[in-house]
């Protein structure tokens, strides 16, 4: 009974405190801001020759660049562009401030365990393992180098498991959309770079919590692996995960502005072959990557509905507007499809209908044999 009371008084702390405003779906993007965490005096995760602060800032800037030399009209702000300390509300607040429509926090992992390594991804939530609490505690200890920290944020212990019940409060109205976009970073972590790839994942990272847009927490590798920091911390390394938040965040942002146009356009094998050639992209592990021959008449179209970080069923009232719900796991996540079109036509009409019963942000996916097949290779069949 004390247990529920003290769960009580915590979920009215952050009802009156910690909640974000509703945010609004937008259809594009105008302005980035690029996290990198820790800084000054908070170095963040150690490795053998590493410090994770430096890691941060490197990838973060030169992911800004690749947006502002191939993105016209995106604004990126950085919430520190040098070496120095940022509390973590604060780096929210430009967020906020700002009016940015996606903000990206850039991380590297550490674990006791010397042979863990690959990428993972983060949205806020709460937490549904021991790892995910115990990735989110590491990088909320930063709120411990501020002054003022309980007054600042309303007696949050980030050592504290029970602290952490209050992300389930959390309504993120940007759930879906930052899902989206997480399970596209590290579907190019994987097959542009070559990571290990570790999913998506939730847990209450207080640097997503305040923000009020698609937000998302990218653990790039591990510095705790003597292999992986070594890629971490090479200029080579850097370049090529730069390269695939930078090809997730431009997938992702023509997939908002215009998901038919997107799939159908004629020129986008030609503007990721020019993309291609400003950064090189073996994999991680050096073995050549392998471009499978598609033929489109095998193809299959499906409109995308929903995407979850757990399986909530092909009859979820969720989809009841929709007969025949698919479900497929891609990057970590389950996705729900409805439609199995053979042309590409038929997909534009069934997306129109779809979104005419309220989904917004639906979009098309392409398969081969059942299994989805890559953004590269469908704009490369589309674009035939």
């Amino acid at each position: 009974m004390q247990l529920f009371f003290k769960h009580l008084l915590i979920y009215f702390i952050a009802l009156f405190f910690f909640l974000p405003a509703q945010a609004q779906r937008k259809n594009t993007i105008h302005t980035v801001v690029i996290d990198a965490g820790h800084g000054g005096f908070d170095p963040g995760a150690l490795g053998k020759i590493a410090k994770e602060k430096s890691v941060n800032l490197s990838i973060a800037l030169k992911l800004g660049n690749m947006i502002q030399r191939n993105m016209q009209g995106v604004r990126v702000i950085y919430t520190r562009d040098r070496d120095n300390f940022v509390e973590l509300y604060r780096r929210a607040e430009i967020a906020n401030e700002n009016k940015a429509d996606l903000f990206i926090s850039i991380h590297c992992n550490a674990n006791n365990s010397h042979t863990l390594k690959g990428a993972e991804t983060y949205i806020m939530g709460l937490h549904k393992s021991e790892a995910n609490l115990n990735t989110a505690k590491l990088e909320n200890a930063s709120i411990l180098l501020e002054s003022d920290y309980q007054a600042t944020y309303n007696g949050f212990d980030p050592n504290s498991d029970e602290s952490y019940i209050i992300f389930s409060l959390n309504q993120n109205s940007n759930l879906d959309q930052s899902t989206d976009f997480a399970a596209d970073i590290q579907t190019q972590m994987e097959e542009r770079v070559g990571l290990n790839n570790r999913g998506v994942r939730q847990a209450g990272f207080m640097v997503l919590y305040k923000t009020t847009m698609p937000s998302v927490l990218v653990e790039t590798g591990y510095l705790s692996n003597p292999v992986e920091e070594k890629f971490l911390v090479s200029d080579k390394g850097q370049e090529y995960i730069a390269s695939a938040i930078y090809r997730a965040f431009k997938y992702y942002r023509e997939k908002l502005e215009n998901p038919v146009k997107n799939m159908e356009s004629t020129g986008r094998n030609e503007i990721l072959k020019k993309e291609s050639t400003q950064v090189v992209r073996p994999r991680y592990d050096s073995t050549p990557l392998m471009v499978a021959k598609t033929s489109p008449s095998s193809l299959s179209f499906r409109i995308q509905i929903g995407v979850s970080t757990t399986d909530i069923g092909v009859h979820s009232s969720k989809f009841a507007s929709f007969p025949a719900v698919k479900m497929y796991k891609h990057g970590g996540m389950f996705k729900y499809t409805v439609g199995d079109e053979s042309t590409l036509e038929g997909a534009k009409r069934l997306l129109i209908e779809v979104k005419q019963k309220g989904v917004r942000d639906a979009f098309i996916v392409i398969f081969k044999n059942n299994q989805r097949i890559s953004q590269e290779e469908s704009s490369r069949i589309l674009g035939k």
